[in-house]
């Protein structure tokens, strides 16, 4: 189908950017090395220094490393595997491009809010448009009736649906736990590190736990609207509970370890984000 050509062309231009963008902040080295930084709220921050994340906290770069190891050996194979099935007209593969691109959106959408400046920010800047644009199309060119009737075999549909829902209503009480007791006491969240706002916490509490938290009511429901979103984003959340659990890995490794809370609620998601995706796009026709 020509959208689909148009999806081809726009996302091998995400993959040569996002591979350079990775091996660029893998490698990249150079800078003063590691420095005491006092932020907006008075917060000491200790600077990283090193390569492409110089002036970003020395907690965060390594975050930063590790999500692109992720994206450079599974991000872009994945891009590129659902890219030929897409091209061919399965349905299943289109439902792990749109998953895959909405990897690639939020992934460089948190890089353009979150990261300091840096060179490669107009490749941010083309990765997270170019991600947008061709998610939009693929999710415009995916009819919901149409969706849900390739849906042959057998899937764990209502468990899906409320693995969703769980954990949407678990992240986003981990999130309001950090931010509520702050803000009652006229203070600022120890995480805000180099940053004017908690980012990362108002784009998930605004926008991706809502559309997890609905997706997986709609598939609960049967609504053929659920058929389209869970699955794809099941797989964007796999791919990005494989992140969190690579930056949690290489932040240990740096010595910078995290509670076993932590390790735990990512790990319990990313498993059950894995089986639940891998469920639902066999079960399609």
């Amino acid at each position: 189908m020509p959208q689909y050509k148009t999806v081809l062309s726009l996302a091998l231009i995400i993959v040569l950017l996002a591979e350079f963008a990775a091996i660029m902040g893998i490698f990249s080295e150079g800078g003063e090395g590691s420095y005491e930084f006092t932020s907006l709220h008075k917060q000491k921050v200790m600077i990283y220094g090193r390569g492409v994340y110089k002036d970003m906290p020395a907690e965060m770069a390594p975050q930063g490393i590790a999500q692109d190891y992720v994206t450079l050996f599974l991000g872009i194979p994945l891009l590129l595997i659902a890219l030929i099935g897409a091209q061919k007209g399965n349905a299943r593969s289109r439902l792990l491009l749109g998953g895959v691109l909405l990897y690639f959106l939020v992934t460089y959408l948190f890089w353009l809010t979150m990261a300091a400046f840096n060179d490669l920010f107009l490749v941010y800047v083309v990765i997270t448009s170019l991600s947008f644009f061709s998610f939009l199309l693929v999710l415009l060119h995916l009819p919901p009736r149409k969706v849900k009737a390739t849906f042959v075999n057998p899937i764990p549909r209502g468990a899906a649906g409320i693995f969703l829902i769980v954990s949407a209503v678990l992240v986003a009480s981990m999130w309001l736990s950090r931010l509520l007791p702050p803000l009652i006491r006229g203070t600022v969240p120890a995480e805000l590190y180099h940053l004017t706002t908690m980012i990362v916490q108002g784009l998930d509490l605004a926008l991706f736990l809502p559309i997890a938290l609905i997706s997986g009511v709609l598939l609960y429901r049967k609504n053929h609207w659920g058929y389209l979103f869970a699955p794809i984003y099941l797989v964007f959340l796999a791919m990005l509970m494989t992140a969190l659990l690579a930056k949690l890995a290489y932040m240990h490794i740096e010595g910078y370890p995290s509670p076993v809370g932590v390790y735990s609620l990512i790990g319990l998601l990313w498993a059950g984000s894995v089986y639940f995706s891998v469920t639902c796009l066999k079960g399609t026709r």
